[in-house]
């Protein structure tokens, strides 16, 4: 095990009717006036947004909307919602909605505490130095936003998709009803499942020794969400399953799981660009690239993806042929893919790659030739290439 440091200050409020807490939250929190940053509408027609502004009036907290962020959230709107900010002196941010909402939250964050363009973060021109306060009352469970460091923001000028992450931006309390999840289509839901999933296979499959605790916690975590997501897929309303499910989300990213493990991330880097050419369901994306991903690694440490075929997957071990029982695993997590309506190649998802397309993917993948992605197994362009030509 390496050594590491955790960090996971967000003050976490679960359980049914707890969106009625925002306002006494908010306040806690040193809210003077806020921000409240929603989607494109379902928040409203539920009545959700409601409930949550009734709760900042009865605690006397002023409150400025700003709707329209959207899945794979964009730089411009968040730019607006920075000029808002720093005009109305707005000092708490209240993110409504996903991890869309939460990731433009957070960069609108940094843009009204930093000086000059927020974008400058996400492309790794500087490191921003503070952050307004973030609470946020959460409508899926997917990204784990609402525990994480991170945020994604697709920027329209080339439609680049970029992350940063930096502790600044840890939401201050997270308010998590799995009921607010029951009218989520279910291409949604299991995107969101898939995304979880994805979350945990990035830091499990490490070459770092001695990780059976984290291994132990991660499989539990992974079968966990497997089981609940098939009973989703049938019962969208299992208030049970949406709790699972709702909680294994924060667990798989606020950074526990990846205590004392060198961590991967190749399969969300290699999905980022999709999502920012094709503007792809994020989770969906992952499910289509992340078996060509795997069986392209495989060979670096087969005995990884068998334990993890034989522990999460429930395949039955061949001890005298890992690869044989790593590529079954592979295949099992497949089959669960589509059970759950998800692609497992990106015709799949509803695009034919071009030659063309795939080399422009693996160029802005590796930052224009300037970087390598994976912890796992690193690569280079040429393997950006190649594994983007086996996914599709």
């Amino acid at each position: 095990m390496n050594n590491f440091e955790y960090f996971a200050p967000t003050k976490v409020v679960f359980g049914k009717g707890t969106e009625k807490e925002t306002g006494r939250l908010a306040k806690e929190f040193g809210a003077r006036k806020v921000l409240v940053h929603y989607g494109t509408g379902s928040v409203v027609r539920s009545g959700l947004l409601d409930r949550v502004c009734d709760s900042l009036k009865e605690q006397g907290l002023p409150y400025i909307l700003l709707g329209g962020a959207q899945p794979n959230p964009r730089l411009g709107l968040a730019r607006e919602g920075i000029r808002i900010c720093r005009e109305e002196g707005v000092d708490f941010l209240l993110a409504v909605g996903g991890g869309s909402v939460l990731d433009s939250a957070k960069c609108i964050g940094y843009g009204a505490a930093n000086e000059g363009d927020v974008w400058d973060f996400y492309c790794r021109k500087r490191k921003a130095e503070a952050c307004l306060p973030i609470g946020c009352v959460l409508t899926i469970a997917a990204t784990g936003s609402e525990m994480s460091d991170s945020s994604v923001i697709t920027n329209e000028d080339g439609m680049i998709k970029r992350g940063y992450s930096s502790d600044y931006g840890r939401c201050r309390f997270a308010v998590m009803n799995p009921e607010l999840t029951y009218t989520l289509p279910d291409w949604q839901t299991m995107s969101g499942c898939t995304d979880i999933l994805m979350h945990t296979m990035e830091r499990y499959f490490t070459k770092t020794p001695d990780t059976m605790l984290m291994d132990g916690m991660s499989e539990a975590l992974m079968r966990t969400v497997i089981q609940n997501a098939k009973i989703l897929h049938e019962n969208p309303t299992d208030y049970d399953a949406r709790a699972q499910v709702m909680w294994a989300g924060s667990l798989a990213h606020n950074g526990l799981l990846g205590c004392g493990n060198e961590t991967d991330w190749a399969s969300h880097q290699l999905e980022h660009e999709l999502s920012g050419m094709f503007d792809v369901t994020h989770g969906a994306g992952l499910a289509a690239v992340w078996p060509s991903w795997a069986r392209y690694v495989l060979s670096e440490k087969p005995a990884r993806f068998a334990q993890f075929a034989v522990n999460v997957m429930g395949v039955t071990g061949d001890c005298t042929d890992p690869v044989k029982t790593a590529l079954e695993g592979i295949r099992e997590m497949e089959r669960f893919f589509h059970e759950i309506g998800m692609p497992v190649n990106i015709h799949e998802l509803g695009y034919d790659l071009t030659d063309e397309q795939i080399k422009e993917l693996a160029y802005k993948c590796s930052f224009f030739g300037t970087r390598t992605i994976g912890g796992f197994k690193v690569l280079d362009q040429e393997d950006m290439v190649r594994i983007y030509e086996a996914a599709r």
